[in-house]
């Protein structure tokens, strides 16, 4: 189905395209039907599998014309439609990307991509707490993912750290397949939708506000946290067999970085109203430029972007 232009470098064999993508989350796989239908010749490049964030979501019930739907069934049919008109690379590790001329050369675990135009759709990544025990027992009852790692626990008490959509989800989400849930927050008021905090107190959820995580204990396993009260100072101990960390996200940034692209002072990618970048044919969508952290935002940022570049390489 799809056709490339392939060159020759020494023994290496090195493809082209008139657009790449940069990660294959909700953003990057709208920007690449966008920029397919659109009549560019566009790869999606992606660490991991393709789907971003919307794999560690169990249930989503605010995307248009879904009820509920899960998380990895959405990546699958978002997945499935980009395949029509981008050529997906997974597991494949962008290591260098470097300006040549009036194109980019991209270098990566999967060989040497040359591309007229990029788009940054790397996403972000949870927040740690960054408090003694969480390093040395992550994987050991520390986790990041309540979808990935929650069947562990059924049966089990333990604690979900923050207080936005993200912590109630995970939170809620536990509760839903028998773990005994606390919710751990530094407020007394959450950033997270009404309709979840309503879910988590039917559910009988408990919120323990406002206090934060001190530290994690434990030696081959979670044994149990100290928390604080940020009010009083006074500290106690909860004993627990899980943690589950969902305090906010960084942006992962890095490579835009190091290609001269602006960012903000938490990392997030700097972007007018049409995705572009300060760098000429270089924009940037999704959860990496910040702002709301939606699926709808980062789809229709991925579209905007790959319009975007389609325009700039017309004129």
């Amino acid at each position: 189905m799809f056709t490339f232009n392939v060159l020759k470098r020494g023994s290496e064999s090195v493809k082209k395209y008139d657009l790449i993508v940069i990660g294959a989350g909700p953003a990057g796989l709208t920007a690449g039907i966008y920029g397919g239908r659109a009549g560019l010749k566009v790869a999606i490049l992606d660490s991991g599998l393709s789907g971003g964030q919307l794999l560690t979501i169990d249930v989503i019930e605010n995307w248009p014309g879904e009820m509920s739907i899960s998380g990895q069934d959405l990546a699958k049919k978002i997945r499935s439609h980009a395949s029509k008109y981008a050529e997906i690379y997974e597991m494949t590790d962008v290591t260098r990307i470097q300006s040549v001329g009036n194109e980019f050369q991209i270098e990566t675990s999967s060989g040497t991509f040359i591309s007229k135009a990029i788009i940054f759709a790397t996403g972000a990544k949870r927040k740690k707490l960054n408090v003694p025990g969480e390093k040395e027992l992550t994987g050991k009852g520390v986790s990041y993912c309540a979808v990935c790692d929650g069947s562990f626990f059924i049966g089990k008490r333990v604690i979900v750290v923050g207080g936005g959509n993200t912590a109630f989800s995970d939170a809620i989400y536990l509760k839903s397949i028998g773990v005994d849930v606390i919710l751990v927050h530094r407020r007394t008021s959450f950033r997270a939708f009404k309709a979840l905090v309503d879910r988590a107190r039917e559910l009988g959820i408990v919120f323990k506000t406002p206090y934060v995580v001190r530290k994690i204990l434990g030696e081959e396993k979670v044994e149990g946290v100290i928390v604080e009260n940020v009010e009083t100072g006074r500290s106690e101990e909860l004993r627990v067999e899980g943690v589950f960390i969902a305090i906010g996200l960084e942006p992962n940034s890095k490579l835009a970085k190091e290609l001269g692209v602006d960012v903000d002072e938490q990392g997030f990618i700097k972007v007018d109203r049409n995705m572009r970048t300060n760098v000429p044919r270089v924009y940037a969508a999704g959860d990496v430029t910040g702002g709301l952290m939606q699926v709808i935002k980062a789809t229709a940022e991925g579209a905007i972007a790959a319009l975007s570049a389609h325009e700039d390489l017309a004129s």
